[in-house]
C-alpha cells in the first residue's frame, strides 16, 4: 500500500466540508470549507490535491438509516466523478453517517459556542469520516 496524503471530502447542499490527512495517510485533520454558493469547488478541490500532493479523494457517501442511498448519495456521487475527472485522483466513497453528531458533540464538549460551531462543523464532520476511512483500512505493510 502507497503511503501519500488523502483528502476527505464531507459534501452538503450549501458547505463542502474539507479534511486532510497527514502524508503517512494516518491521522486526519480538519481544513477547511468550500462555500458552494460563493466557490467553484471542484476548483478549490483541484488546487488542494495540487498543493498537498493528494494521492486519493474519500467522499463521503450519505446513507439513510437503513444503509440505503437517496438523492443526496446520487450528488455526492456525481460531486466524485467530477472530481475524479479533474484530478486524476482515485475517489473512494465511504458512509458518513452520523459524521455531523459526533461532530457537533466534540464541538459542543469543547465548548465551542453555537455560531463558531456553524463556521467549523463541516471541516470537522469530514475530518471524522475521514478518520473512520483510515482506521478501517488494512494497517500498512511493515
Amino acid at each position: 500500500m502507497t503511503s501519500g496524503r488523502i483528502l476527505g471530502v464531507d459534501p452538503g447542499e450549501r458547505r463542502i466540508g474539507i479534511a486532510l490527512s497527514d502524508a503517512l495517510g494516518i491521522i486526519a485533520q480538519p481544513h477547511l470549507v468550500i462555500d458552494r454558493r460563493s466557490s467553484d469547488a471542484i476548483a478549490v478541490i483541484k488546487a488542494l490535491c495540487t498543493e498537498y500532493d493528494v494521492q486519493t479523494v474519500v467522499m463521503g457517501l450519505p446513507r439513510s438509516l437503513s444503509g440505503e442511498e437517496g438523492t443526496a448519495a446520487a450528488r455526492s456521487r456525481e460531486l466524485g466523478a467530477a472530481v475524479g475527472e479533474a484530478t486524476g485522483c482515485p475517489i473512494e466513497f465511504y458512509d458518513e453517517r452520523f459524521t455531523t453528531v459526533q461532530a457537533e458533540s466534540a464541538l459542543i464538549e469543547g465548548g465551542m459556542r453555537r455560531r463558531q460551531r456553524r463556521e467549523t462543523i463541516d471541516k470537522v464532520a469530514a475530518a471524522v469520516m475521514l478518520q473512520g476511512y483510515l482506521d478501517a483500512r488494512p494497517a500498512h505493510d511493515a
